[in-house]
């Protein structure tokens, strides 16, 4: 059996734990802070880790794990993961590892097409690490021997997070940028595709992503429909942005079309939720 090491325990391991529980004899989490830890759900082995030390019990958690999957945000240092436990996993038994990334390394593109052979433009430091620390992954796997998943993430949704839910609490925003285009993914479709590249033992990159790149206006609108509440206001993004973080102004300012051909001609993975509408409308009828 496989005993899998989640090292920044999030949603989409979350849901992939939950959704496979019969796929793992052991699952490690971390987490970087103890309120965090507490949250872990009940069968996984709750580890502290906050990037700069690595306990004794982690390290001798992770001399025994077979599959790695990272998502620990790397700092100007390098990922933290390799720079506290690279030298362990070397003399480990890991086998393989699954990097969760985002689709925000290829930068702006006008709206043009892009896939996994596309130069990436990342344009912030923020990203320009997340692409360091791909070649980090990449550099540890050839040294090891093993397989090594860069999963590139569109924007994620699905139970708890997602239209339905900003409309229900009254947050939902409607911003319009004439000709911005966005892609996104249900949590279940990574989760599916984490199956599929562990048992292939993908080595390479993938764009996880759906079949609709579409305006960041249409879901909200879309939920507005299934929910039968009016459709909010669309707020111009130059008055949007005026209160927007550093990190949200990158976001926006990235404006692509992100092909899947990869991970449904290669990888053989059926989405069950094609674009954001088959989404939404599961989501709306179990009350999620």
């Amino acid at each position: 059996m496989t005993t899998l090491a989640a090292l920044g325990f999030g949603y989409c391991v979350r849901h992939l734990v939950a959704g496979e529980p019969a796929a793992f004899s052991r699952v490690i989490g971390t987490a970087r802070t103890e309120e965090r830890l507490a949250a872990l759900p009940t069968g996984v082995e709750p580890f502290l880790f906050d990037g700069e030390n690595l306990s004794a019990v982690l390290a001798d958690a992770l001399a025994g794990t077979d599959l790695i999957i990272a998502s620990a945000p790397p700092d100007a240092r390098g990922d933290p993961i390799l720079r506290c436990a690279g030298t362990l996993l070397e003399a480990g038994r890991l086998s393989q590892v699954v990097y969760l990334t985002t689709l925000g390394v290829y930068g702006d593109h006008g709206g043009g097409w892009v896939d996994e052979t596309t130069p990436p433009r990342a344009g912030s430091p923020r990203l320009e690490r997340r692409l360091a620390a791909e070649d980090e992954w990449f550099a540890f796997g050839q040294k090891r021997g093993i397989p090594v998943s860069v999963l590139r993430l569109a924007g994620i949704y699905g139970p708890g997070r997602n239209a339905l839910e900003q409309l229900r609490a009254g947050e939902a925003r409607r911003i319009d940028k004439p000709g911005q285009v966005f892609n996104r993914i249900h949590v279940a479709d990574i989760a599916r595709t984490i199956c599929a590249v562990v048992d292939r033992r993908f080595d390479g990159i993938l764009n996880v992503t759906d079949d609709l790149p579409a305006p960041p206006g249409d879901p909200i609108a879309y939920a507005a429909g299934l929910l039968g509440l009016p459709v909010p206001p669309a707020i111009p993004f130059d008055e949007a942005a005026q209160n927007m973080s550093p990190m949200a102004l990158t976001f926006w300012a990235a404006n692509k079309r992100v092909a899947n051909r990869r991970l449904k001609d290669e990888l053989g993975v059926s989405l069950a939720y094609p674009t954001y509408r088959e989404g939404l409308t599961a989501l709306h009828d179990w009350g999620a």
